[in-house]
């Protein structure tokens, strides 16, 4: 075995971290495929090329230039390369390097909820984890103004220059508050590489000229000290020109050339860099063709120390896909895996052993004192979490007349200031620019639209003016641009308050229900990494008669009775917006809480038509009821068939029982506020889910079992389900096909969801 070269000098020793984190990460990939048993013969995979591009930007950046408030988010395929680091920093057993991609260990990207060592942003949703920083700072900002303890440090998100590709890039670095955020700083690893192929225009020169216009500082960092030396020599400027010049897949075939191949190749017919090239030996020549600013840590510990605090800041730093390993530079490098034989000769280049592959280094040797001098430097302090101050499950009032959903939301959130004012100030609400369309304007008027530094509004004395845009760091609204991607990215971070800094927030996102669909992954991906928010689409359905197919969403009810750490609710009544939001609300910011998903109506409906009991321990009961996902609405003696409505159908379920009622059929009728709180309840009976299962017995009770109509405005499918609880025939109404404008009625009609076809249904199912 080869020994490890001396150390002479503070970079010296960096190379040694350097050479370390290499192969610690290659070495995990490694094991995960070549040494660990894996029966079922499946692909297990890792991306020992996409690490080694990043080990130079990753070891300058956490040995040299971290901070304790600083966060980064690590571009997925580096993973390895993030937990050989946090492996040399102690804060991950060594037990772990064995387990990538398997059950309970080391995740196959970074992630906050899963991975056992420290990660500051789960990624892998790609685009969705380079952008979590941008909202990230928000957060902490917003914190930091509404409550303090946040401290300060900046935002890093280490990028591959491929995920530049994903729109949800474009549409965060373009909304207009991102210009402010001096504490982000992206790192854009540039090596010309996509997953297929050798990108034959990364057009670089075009993404630095978008994101200088977008307001943020560019630094580029293409060469190293080695290339810059030969480029100052005679003949220098032509060598420059030649690679400036050439396209990514020459350049690419270069790095898998020999020294005697370089020298025909390199010069391309100028004999000025055939000359300046025929006094290097071999070695330099191989290793100067490598030599890009990416891999250089003089260079990126000089481009490091140039960001300026005073905006966002983006480097393309260039780098080589797989260097410093013998797949470096090729093509079809991506998911490669190194051989036995390769493997041994890398140990033995890098001055390690393949046999022995976990190796930290030599208890008191320079570089293992830097690994704990750089441990003890990044320590966070502890940040105790804190409750929530105490939340209300009833405001106690019955809203009478008639009212909508949407407009409940408004309502319900500005009685919350008045009933539980400490609660109300956790609350932070953000809409992409339909804070007025949604009903939200009272409490925009009330709490204020928040802004790092107080602004202006020029319309404060305008009589006409309905909604008051007042902007201060004291505000609770955050207006985004229209892009639901970023509503649903800064939500999630805003969800994560509560474990990163111990100060629980209360997020409401408010945006159309048709968009929720648009917006699903990224919030999804949110609740995969710890945040805990409240998503409200409104207004929803083919309900919206008059806005036609564009504006109607169908299979959004299903979705939160199918996503994980979410419950959805369907409110049909004002009091039932009340009831299920104040319990959203008590399960976040805290261990073990979850998000939520309301849909609401702009339908105004008699609120009369609830029957809200007037006793308190039967208006409780209806309370529970309602939070547990239904209530019997209706109960007749001798029921025949019973109607399951949700939301603005429930009149028209209503309406359908009165005229059964009048041909002798007794109907009862039950409202349905969370299909997937009764479908986990249904699991729970069989023994498939732990969820309490006591709402069936007395939503639907054995006793009074009678066939079954379903009726929603949405897919039908979501409540189909619910015939099982009692094995009874069941029919489901609802909407099937795109819609069309029109009237309520006629639109009801059209999908086969009007009175009439719940009358028809009911007739048929008996």
């Amino acid at each position: 075995m080869a020994s490890p070269a001396p150390v002479a000098t503070e970079f010296d020793l960096l190379r040694a971290v350097e050479r370390r984190v290499l192969w610690l990460s290659t070495a995990i990939v490694h094991h995960a495929n070549r040494v660990r048993p894996n029966p079922s013969g499946l692909k297990v995979g890792g991306h020992q090329a996409s690490c080694a591009s990043m080990v130079s930007i990753m070891t300058a950046l956490w040995f040299r230039h971290l901070r304790p408030g600083d966060r980064v988010s690590v571009k997925p395929h580096a993973s390895p390369v993030l937990h050989a680091i946090n492996y040399l920093l102690g804060s991950l057993d060594e037990r772990y390097l064995t387990t990538l991609r398997e059950f309970g260990g080391l995740q196959s990207y970074p992630s906050r909820s899963k991975d056992p060592d420290p990660v500051d942003y789960s990624t892998g949703s790609v685009g969705i984890g380079a952008t979590a920083p941008i909202w990230g700072a928000v957060a902490r900002r917003y914190v930091e103004t509404a409550t303090g303890g946040a401290g300060t440090g900046r935002q890093f998100s280490l990028v591959g220059d491929a995920e530049l590709d994903e729109g949800a890039i474009w549409e965060a670095i373009l909304d207009p508050s991102v210009a402010d955020l001096g504490e982000l700083v992206w790192i854009v690893d540039l090596n010309r590489q996509s997953l297929d192929r050798v990108v034959p225009n990364i057009a670089a020169g075009r993404l630095r000229g978008m994101f200088a216009a977008a307001g943020w500082q560019v630094l580029t960092l293409k060469y190293g000290h080695l290339l810059e030396e030969l480029f100052a020599r005679q003949g220098g400027d032509a060598l420059r020109a030649r690679i400036d010049e050439m396209g990514n897949p020459e350049y690419q075939r270069l790095l898998r050339c020999t020294a005697a191949e370089l020298r025909d190749r390199l010069p391309g017919g100028d004999e000025r860099i055939a000359a300046l090239i025929a006094d290097l030996d071999d070695e330099t020549l191989v290793e100067a063709v490598r030599n890009l600013g990416g891999h250089d840590l003089e260079a990126l510990d000089e481009v490091y120390g140039a960001v300026d605090d005073g905006r966002p800041t983006v480097i393309f730093a260039y780098t080589v896909k797989g260097w410093g390993l013998p797949t470096q530079g090729h093509p079809q490098n991506h998911s490669s895996l190194l051989t036995e034989e390769q493997f041994g000769e890398l140990a033995e280049r890098l001055g390690t052993r393949a046999d022995a592959p976990w190796g930290r280094f030599d208890d008191g040797g320079p570089a293992a004192r830097l690994c704990a001098e750089v441990a003890e430097r990044l320590a966070r302090p502890d940040f105790p979490p804190r409750a929530v101050p105490e939340l209300p499950s009833d405001i106690g009032r019955t809203p009478g007349g008639t009212a909508t959903t949407q407009a409940a939301l408004g309502r319900v959130l500005l009685d919350l200031t008045r009933e539980a004012p400490e609660a109300a100030r956790r609350v932070v609400t953000v809409s992409p620019d339909v804070s007025s369309t949604t009903n939200l304007g009272g409490w925009v008027n009330k709490v204020g639209v928040w802004s790092a530094a107080e602004r202006r509004d020029w319309f404060a004395d305008d009589a006409e003016t309905i909604l008051h845009w007042r902007e201060n760091p004291n505000g609770q609204h955050i207006e985004l641009g229209i892009a639901e991607t970023n509503l649903v990215g800064l939500l999630g971070e805003l969800g994560t308050t509560w474990s990163r800094w111990g100060q629980p927030l209360l997020p409401i996102g408010v945006l159309y229900d048709p968009f929720v669909e648009r917006a699903l992954e990224p919030w999804s991906f949110g609740i995969y990494a710890g945040g805990q928010s409240i998503l409200v689409g409104t207004p929803s359905g083919v309900t919206l008669a008059p806005e036609g197919g564009a504006h109607q969403s169908i299979t959004t009810p299903s979705i939160g009775l199918e996503q994980p750490g979410c419950v959805t609710y369907e409110p049909a009544f004002a009091i039932d917006v009340e009831w299920t939001l104040l319990a959203s609300l008590a399960k976040l910011g805290k261990p073990g809480g979850s998000s939520a998903y309301l849909r609401l109506s702009t339908r105004p409906v008699d609120q009369k038509l609830a029957d809200v009991p007037a006793d308190p321990a039967a208006r409780e009961r209806r309370r529970r009821q309602a939070v547990a996902g239904a209530y019997p609405l209706r109960r007749v003696p001798g029921a025949e068939v019973t109607i399951a409505a949700m939301g603005a159908l429930v009149p028209e379920a209503l309406a359908a029982a009165d005229r059964l009622a009048r041909t002798g059929i007794a109907a009862d009728v039950v409202c349905v506020t969370s299909p997937g709180l009764l479908f986990r309840a249904w699991q729970a009976r069989q023994g498939r889910d732990d969820a309490p299962s006591w709402i069936l017995d007395q939503v639907f009770p054995a006793d009074r079992a009678t066939p079954l109509v379903t009726v929603l405005d949405g897919h039908p499918h979501t409540l189909s389900f619910v015939g099982g609880v009692n094995r009874v025939p069941v029919v489901s109404l609802g909407v099937t096909r795109f819609g069309q404008s029109g009237g309520l009625e006629e639109v009801y009609r059209y999908h086969g969801i009007d009175a009439d076809s719940i009358v028809s249904a009911a007739l048929d199912v008996r």
